[in-house]
């Protein structure tokens, strides 16, 4: 291994200028005032406007990264972005991220792990840079509003657009970097978040209704319930990985899916309300985007210190989950 060890060089985010009210939606939908938010603690989230791409925003996260970085752009070895909503089906949109911003000799890759997509990406860029000894940004970015079926409550009250990127660099520091991981799936819940079409199962045809090409919530307390029980055992086991106690994790990260079902993780682990990251109030649910989206939002207000311990932790479609502790 060519670095022991990681640190974090960067962080970066962006999101659309559009601020959507949780009162819009619920004018929108015929629904109660203040509905949304007991349900969901959202007040409010960002939408693309129509011009706006999922690479511009992506792109526009990671340059905050870079440049709060310094790094020589030619010393980036990879380019990892997770997203759920790339710019078009083929060809991935990393590469075009790398073009936007200037990155000469990375390779990059979309990820589709839906919401638990940072948390994958992360641990892997962690692995690269320590085996080869060079940096790796990884952004996750979604563009969720041109996915909403304003049929469906449960999605227009949730989903948002957003774009958050972190940039890793080696260090000889054994203890820092993802010191704890643990990755997780049950494909049983396979159903219960989807896009019915455009995939290779269900090809998109003539007279196929705007419907199936919009995200779907088949049972929202079976997603409920999948959500928190992959976020709370990952998280178990990820500390375990780490032999670090509940009482030692500086901050948790949680993916914003609903202000609900992060606290019931919290609760599980035992974590002090203090330590918990929120962002779901002012920036809704962008999926993969929500964990680095908050990372670099709470390092703006309160600086990640050295030797700072994080804990990661995401459960979506799929289903999908993992958690990953972060000594800085």
């Amino acid at each position: 291994m060519k670095a022991a060890g990681t640190t974090i060089l960067g962080f970066g985010h962006a999101v659309p200028d559009r601020r959507v009210t949780s009162a819009e939606i619920e004018r929108d939908l015929g629904l109660e005032a203040g509905w949304i938010e007991r349900r969901t603690g959202v007040r409010e989230r960002r939408w693309a406007g129509p011009d706006e791409t999922l690479t511009d925003l992506a792109a526009a996260a990671g340059e905050r990264a870079l440049a709060a970085s310094g790094l020589d752009r030619a010393d980036v070895a990879l380019l990892l972005l997770a997203t759920s909503t790339p710019d078009r089906l083929l060809p991935p949109s990393g590469p075009l991220v790398a073009h936007k911003l200037g990155l000469p000799r990375a390779g990059a890759i979309d990820m589709a792990g839906a919401c638990a997509g940072f948390v994958y990406a992360l641990t892997l860029a962690d692995a690269h840079v320590r085996a080869h000894g060079r940096p790796a940004l990884v952004i996750a970015a979604n563009l969720l509003s041109r996915r909403i079926n304003f049929a469906e409550r449960g999605g227009a009250a949730l989903f948002a657009d957003a774009a958050g990127a972190v940039l890793l660099g080696p260090t000889d520091d054994a203890r820092s970097g993802v010191i704890g991981q643990a990755l997780a799936s049950d494909g049983s819940g396979y159903q219960l978040v989807s896009i019915a079409a455009g995939g290779s199962e269900r090809p998109f045809a003539a007279g196929m209704p705007i419907e199936d090409t919009r995200m779907a919530i088949s049972n929202g307390g079976a997603l409920f319930a999948g959500a928190v029980h992959l976020m709370t055992e990952c998280s178990r086991d990820a500390m375990a990985d780490a032999h670090v106690a509940t009482e030692a994790i500086d901050r948790f990260v949680p993916h914003q899916a609903n202000s609900r079902i992060f606290a019931a993780v919290g609760r599980k682990l035992g974590l002090a309300d203090g330590v918990m990251v929120s962002t779901v109030a002012d920036y809704g649910n962008s999926s993969a985007a929500t964990i680095p989206l908050s990372l670099s939002l709470s390092h703006h207000a309160k600086p990640i210190a050295r030797g700072e311990m994080l804990l990661l932790a995401a459960a979506g479609a799929g289903l999908t989950g993992g958690a990953a502790v972060y000594r800085t």
